[in-house]
């Protein structure tokens, strides 16, 4: 790479967008949410990749809990109170649906309406 190249590209957007971190919270709903839903789709063949689908929206709830536990978190207090709910909720129905009990669909749907929520928007996700 010469010096002109470098000069006429110094100041040129970078093709990787950089995320806000609503968009780096949307991205991980949108993968976890993703594989939930492929591998329910797929029935009980696919129950190891299941498992490790809620396994990982169980992490990302568990984060998103530790999150609006601490004392300075932003979120207003009634929001931070319904996300630690949706939390619990998840971890207590993972468990119904890794034990046949119950079926993931609700899991997608929670998933999606935060995605919409950070989205800003009120349409399906």
């Amino acid at each position: 790479m010469n010096a002109l190249h470098m000069a006429k590209t110094a100041y040129t957007t970078n093709s990787a967008p950089i995320r806000t971190p609503r968009g780096t919270e949307y991205e991980a709903f949108a993968r976890v949410t993703h594989r939930i839903k492929s591998a329910a789709e797929k029935g009980r063949a696919a129950f190891p990749e299941l498992v490790a689908a809620l396994h990982a929206n169980r992490q990302l709830w568990t984060m998103l809990a530790a999150d609006v536990a601490e004392d300075g978190n932003g979120l207003p207090e009634s929001l931070r109170a319904r996300v630690f709910y949706l939390a619990e909720f998840t971890v207590l129905h993972s468990s119904k649906v890794l034990r046949g009990e119950a079926e993931a669909e609700v899991l997608i749907e929670i998933n999606t309406a935060i995605m919409r929520g950070l989205r800003g928007t009120t349409e399906a996700a």
